[in-house]
């Protein structure tokens, strides 16, 4: 049994190191490429020193991605006759930065925007055909955020090099708008939750009648058990009806509402498998760890300042000041070895725990004595957890005499001769000799 435990203890430490080894001649090629596009939307109204606070914010600096330069006619195109005119207003301060990626669905943080919220932005780019990216809007000081999305879907089409339909876009800036009026009406939560429900469920089945999107409308908001008014009930039936009339990806779509309501389903081993490997080899941009958000240095719009991301319903931190620097923690081949012990149980609490079980059994077998032909000798350790009675009292067995004591405590055996009188006189052949109770840790304190 010890010889079994010890080889795949072995064959535990061995299998990460060979497979880290194989992967890691096509892994260095890889984590040499370029990630995809990444892109900055920086507010035309902001002073150079707001400017730059933003791309510290972002983590990144202007030589390193494109920028884009978004003023008040870019968001009037899309939020006119959508949005009022308080909040268009004439000037924009909104900035964002995005990466589109090939997986993971879309994630987003925003900073400094009271008006939208990082699952409303996450939402609506779903509904502008946006199906994989990271996001980040923000600004230096506190705005409604309202002109974000029209910056972040410009910044996705030159980043991705894809172009959106301008219907769909427009459809986006409604739902931005309208699940805004909700939010302030019901709450940020109920609002996001009900509207995603809705959409998840308009799309899903494909529905296009005002009636059934009515029922929709109707069970999300009892099943939420939000009371909601006719106009309100209109302006969503609405704009859900000019949703469902355009082709989405549903498998893409639900995984990006999954992972706003913290229920994303598990793909299954093998897949998770490759997308960690993958991930951990190319700097994670195909996955929903968040990539760019993970820059980003929110100290630097301050104390006060507004930030939430869609990552915190998965339950991920990435705050960089609380996760620190683990980039620059121990060298590569550290990383590779590292990611696959964990990866494989091979942790140093398992190890530890592997150490103790085996010393454990090791102590077991070297407690059972050898017969006198060389034979494995009884264990009797099965007598609630008794240790041999040779170890515990070898003067006391005699022609075959078995002294079974219950309750002894193996990890200190004591005299029993000192505790209970001399016992080991009984020398009969057959004859058991029982001393009930003995507590050996008053015999040897």
């Amino acid at each position: 049994m010890v010889r079994h435990r010890t080889i795949m203890k072995n064959i535990k430490k061995i299998i990460p190191v060979m497979m880290a080894a194989a992967l890691t001649c096509t892994a260095v090629p890889m984590a040499a490429h370029a990630d995809g596009a990444k892109v900055v939307t920086i507010g035309a109204n902001l002073t150079d020193e707001q400017r730059k606070s933003m791309y510290d914010y972002f983590g990144t600096t202007p030589e390193a991605v494109n920028t884009i330069e978004v003023n008040n006619a870019d968001e009037r195109k899309y939020m006119e006759g959508i949005a009022s005119e308080a909040q268009i207003g004439n000037q924009t301060y909104s900035c964002s930065y995005v990466e589109p990626t090939t997986s993971g669905g879309i994630q987003v943080k925003v900073g400094n925007l009271t008006f939208v919220t990082s699952s409303m932005i996450a939402s609506t780019l779903l509904t502008s055909g946006v199906e994989n990216c990271n996001v980040v809007a923000a600004a230096p000081f506190e705005v409604s955020g309202t002109g974000a999305l029209t910056g972040i879907m410009m910044a996705y089409e030159k980043a991705s090099g894809e172009t959106l339909s301008e219907e769909q876009k427009s459809a986006a800036t409604e739902e931005l708008v309208t699940t805004g009026a909700l939010a302030d009406a019901i709450g940020k939560e109920d609002a996001e939750k009900l509207m995603n429900e809705v959409k998840k469920e308009v799309i899903e089945k494909d529905l296009t009648d005002t009636d059934k999107i009515q029922d929709a409308i109707t069970d999300a908001a009892k099943d939420s058990n939000i009371t909601l008014t006719e106009e309100q009930m209109a302006q969503i039936n609405s704009l859900m009806k000019n949703i469902s009339q355009y082709d989405y990806d549903v498998k893409s779509l639900k995984k990006t509402l999954e992972n706003l309501e913290g229920k994303a389903e598990d793909s299954g081993f093998f897949s998770n498998l490759w997308t960690s490997v993958k991930n951990f080899f190319t700097g994670g941009s195909d996955s929903s760890d968040g990539g760019i958000i993970n820059d980003t240095k929110d100290e630097i719009l301050g104390d006060n300042a507004v930030i939430d991301s869609t990552l915190e319903s998965l339950g991920k931190d990435n705050n960089q000041e609380d996760n620190g620097d683990s980039e620059d923690e121990g060298g590569f081949w550290d990383k590779v070895t590292g990611f696959f012990k964990n990866l494989f149980g091979g942790s140093d609490d398992d190890s530890k725990e592997d150490a103790e079980t085996e010393d454990n059994t090791e102590n077991k077998e070297e407690a059972i004595p050898e017969n006198s032909d060389g034979s494995e000798g009884t264990d009797n350790t099965g007598l609630d957890g008794n240790s041999n009675i040779d170890d515990v009292n070898p003067e006391g067995t005699e022609n075959g005499i078995n002294n079974a004591i219950e309750g002894t405590d193996a990890d200190t055996p004591a005299d029993i001769n000192e505790t209970n009188g001399d016992t080991s006189d009984n020398t009969g052949s057959g004859t058991d000799t029982t001393v009930t109770g003995t507590d050996t840790s008053t015999v040897n304190p």
